[in-house]
């Protein structure tokens, strides 16, 4: 199992903080697991059906969407970050 803690408006649009799904085939990127959480369709569709406006960190490091999971524990999935 790996965690995936969603944040800001995608948190919203799917109406949790995070949950636990089956670790995906081992090749696989974020993306491909954006992917086959919007294909559950309703908020997940909404909030991770443009997978180009989210940003991903594995165990808390930042990392591009086509980073592959490997044995993380945790992914993180947001909308890009601002600051100043």
């Amino acid at each position: 199992m790996v965690t995936i803690v969603y944040f800001a408006w995608v948190r919203e649009a799917i109406g949790r903080d995070e949950e636990q799904v089956e670790r995906p085939a081992p090749g696989a990127t974020i993306a491909d697991l954006i992917a086959m959480l919007a294909a559950r369709g309703g908020g997940y569709a909404q909030g991770l059906g443009d997978a180009g406006r989210l940003r991903a960190a594995i165990d808390q490091h930042f990392v591009p969407i086509d980073t592959m999971i490997g044995d993380a524990r945790e992914v993180a999935i947001f909308p890009p970050v601002t600051g100043g």
